[in-house]
């Protein structure tokens, strides 16, 4: 009778237990995703409070804008780096219709030819 009652407890605790357990872990993760939210909008607050300055935005605007004050000069570097190897030209060269058709003639000689183009790469 007590092996019974005791197994009828189990059977009916376990469960439970399991579900506390489970709960409890997703109330820890909640509150993981809670923290790692407020720290996100005291960071967007900050942001926010950098953007109501004057003078971010005027640095921001010259930055990313490339804005400038009337009567001053701007300079932009197009490439700082100098390419380590000189990269290969491509030139691909088609036969030409004959220009003495019509230009249907021609359009139709155009779209023939395109098929069958010579390629040649420099610099191999």
């Amino acid at each position: 009778m007590l092996a019974g009652l005791v197994i009828v407890l189990l059977v009916t605790l376990v469960p439970t237990a399991r579900n506390l357990a489970r709960q409890n872990a997703e109330i820890d993760a909640l509150r993981d995703k809670i923290v790692s939210q407020q720290q996100q909008l005291a960071d967007l607050k900050a942001e926010e409070e950098r953007w109501g300055d004057p003078a971010y935005v005027e640095q921001q605007a010259r930055a990313r804008l490339k804005f400038v004050k009337p009567g001053d000069r701007s300079y932009t570097v197009i490439d700082a780096t100098a390419p380590k190897s000189p990269t290969p030209s491509v030139s691909v060269a088609a036969p030409r219709a004959d220009a003495s058709a019509p230009w249907y003639g021609q359009l139709w000689q155009s779209v023939q030819l395109a098929d069958q183009p010579v390629a040649s790469v420099a610099g191999r």
